[in-house]
């Protein structure tokens, strides 16, 4: 059986005021195989999304009302779909502010559609890869006090506060927690957190690690995953797996 005989369905959204270019990457994406579907705005998206229409959103950053980056950290928060960003902004700037706001991928425009499909196809295959790892179904990981239940994709503070993780954050913290106290390289953590195939910029994996840091930071006292300067990052704590 070929892995790449036939494109899973996936459903996509795309956002964007500009309705010529919303309609030609929805065709394209739809000559490949996906489920797609558009919104002009913030309202017409947050409609469609209630009624479960999307695994993963292709949001413009400039847009009447809500701007993209708005709804970005927004969508972040419930941490339930992938996110890639489209701004004529391309400076490193704007790139980085909207990983910092939880996009899994952030594209310049304008781009070719072929490129675009090929973040899409990233970032589908980086939640598969998270999600069927060959690893105990629902396996449970310990760590500083901190809970990951990986059948539910569910991190829980020592507070039991449960922590929302987007899906590159999620897929960086399983990568540390397999590998306990062991230095992982960033090219190591860029394939993890962005796909193989995706020619991201390396501080795409800086910026992503310092928002999972954040997170564990604010329920536990000290830094948990340190850098070594020039190598790499390691998840400085012991793990248990049940």
């Amino acid at each position: 059986m070929h892995a790449h005989a036939k494109v899973p369905e996936r459903r996509i959204l795309v956002v964007d005021d500009d309705t010529e270019l919303r309609d030609q990457i929805i065709g394209y994406l739809r000559e490949h195989g996906y489920e797609a579907r558009g919104a002009r705005d913030g309202i017409e998206m947050q409609r469609l999304l209630d009624a479960g229409v999307a695994d993963l959103v292709v949001l413009d950053v400039m847009m009447p009302g809500e701007d993209g980056l708005s709804l970005c950290k927004r969508l972040s928060a419930e941490g339930r779909r992938g996110i890639i960003m489209l701004s004529a902004m391309g400076e490193e700037v704007d790139r980085v502010l909207g990983l910092e706001l939880g996009a899994d991928d952030y594209l310049a425009k304008p781009c070719s559609p072929r490129e675009l499909l090929a973040r899409v196809r990233a970032v589908f295959r980086r939640l598969e890869e998270t999600s069927t790892a060959p690893r105990p179904r629902g396996a449970i990981y310990r760590f500083a006090e901190f809970q990951l239940d990986t059948g539910r994709r569910r991190l829980r503070a020592p507070t039991g506060t449960t922590i929302l993780l987007t899906s590159g954050e999620y897929a960086l913290l399983q990568a540390f927690l397999e590998r306990p106290q062991s230095i992982l390289s960033r090219d190591r953590l860029l394939d993890v957190a962005r796909g193989d195939h995706s020619d991201v910029f390396d501080r795409a994996v800086d910026v992503q690690i310092c928002r999972l840091r954040r997170k564990l930071h604010t329920f536990a006292d000290g830094e948990l995953i340190k850098t070594i300067r020039g190598v790499g990052y390691v998840l400085d704590v012991a793990v248990s797996r049940s």
